[in-house]
């Protein structure tokens, strides 16, 4: 077998085996915790006769792995089942939010990777000036700032003072694309400049690490000037790591929304998982945290694979 096709093999084995890991964490951590969605749903004043009947008509009174083998066997056979807060059917659902939180990851892809980048590419070549200085003092603080504080700030700034942007990001099916991506500006700005800073930082010191390589300063000798040496000998020989970057960032801007839909009131995936959290919605919960672990683990495989295709040491072991 082709070394390319096994390592795809080998990837797509340890990621089925993962998402069932991941689907028995969350299914035992959500067992664990006090209460159930007959409880949330109910209330505390609840009596245990109307808690009961609840329970029977969920059937929460079975037991816990014969609700997870039923759940596991829907997914199998693509059947999401019904969410036990609305009855809803889970797919249509997550059908509708996971389009909006792939709308809202795919604008915050694209200002921030070739930003990034780019960045990077300028840090490396005023390195240790100010230039250099100034990019990477501000990837810092993006760092160093959680995301909900950088929203709020946003929102304080540009929503309220200023009323440049809503601090809602409300965008509805048969909203205009120019009024959409106004809407929800500030919770673009907010992965922006998150996933900014990681792989920026991280294509500087890829960058960084190749530059002292010995043809590197071949290439110096020769008389390039620094651009020249880093377009046409660093960079290139940079893209395995800068390619694993972007992968894992690209991740989070899926899995990793959650707090920002949460601050916007965006109707993506992220907004979804929380309030089923809220109301204690197992199958819910199950199904967007195997969505999530699916796109991290899928965008992980990509990047190893682009980073043995990019590398010539990797393609030929031996």
């Amino acid at each position: 077998m082709h070394p390319i096709l096994k390592l795809v093999a080998q990837r797509l084995s340890l990621g089925i085996l993962l998402l069932f890991a991941a689907s028995a964490l969350l299914f035992g951590l959500t067992e664990i915790l006090p209460g159930d969605a007959a409880q949330a749903q109910l209330g505390q004043s609840a009596t245990p006769e109307n808690l009961a009947n609840l329970r029977e008509e969920m059937g929460l009174n079975r037991p816990a792995l014969t609700r997870y083998a039923e759940w596991i066997g829907g997914i199998l056979t693509g059947d999401m089942g019904n969410a036990l807060s609305n009855k809803l059917p889970i797919g249509e659902q997550i059908g509708k939010r996971l389009g909006a939180t792939m709308f809202l990851a795919f604008w915050a892809a694209l200002i921030s990777v070739p930003v990034a980048i780019l960045l990077g590419l300028v840090a490396v070549r005023y390195l240790n000036r100010w230039p250099d200085k100034l990019i990477s003092g501000s990837t810092l603080a993006a760092i160093s700032l959680p995301e909900f504080m950088i929203a709020y700030i946003l929102i304080f700034v540009f929503a309220v003072k200023l009323g440049w942007a809503p601090s809602f990001a409300n965008v509805p099916p048969d909203m205009p694309l120019l009024e959409k991506l106004h809407s929800i500006s500030l919770a673009i700005a907010v992965l922006t400049m998150v996933v900014l800073a990681h792989m920026m930082r991280m294509t500087r010191a890829a960058i960084l690490n190749v530059m002292q390589s010995a043809y590197i300063e071949t290439a110096e000798l020769k008389g390039l000037s620094s651009f020249e040496v880093i377009r046409r000998h660093a960079f290139p020989n940079a893209v395995a790591p800068i390619v694993n970057v972007v992968m894992i960032n690209l991740a989070y801007l899926v899995v990793g929304v959650v707090v920002v839909e949460a601050v916007f009131a965006y109707p993506g995936m992220g907004q979804y998982l929380v309030d089923a959290v809220v109301k204690r919605d197992v199958p819910v919960v199950l199904t967007s945290g195997i969505i999530f672990s699916a796109v991290y683990i899928i965008l992980n495989m990509i990047a190893d694979i682009v980073s043995i295709l990019s590398n010539p040491r990797l393609r030929h072991p031996k």
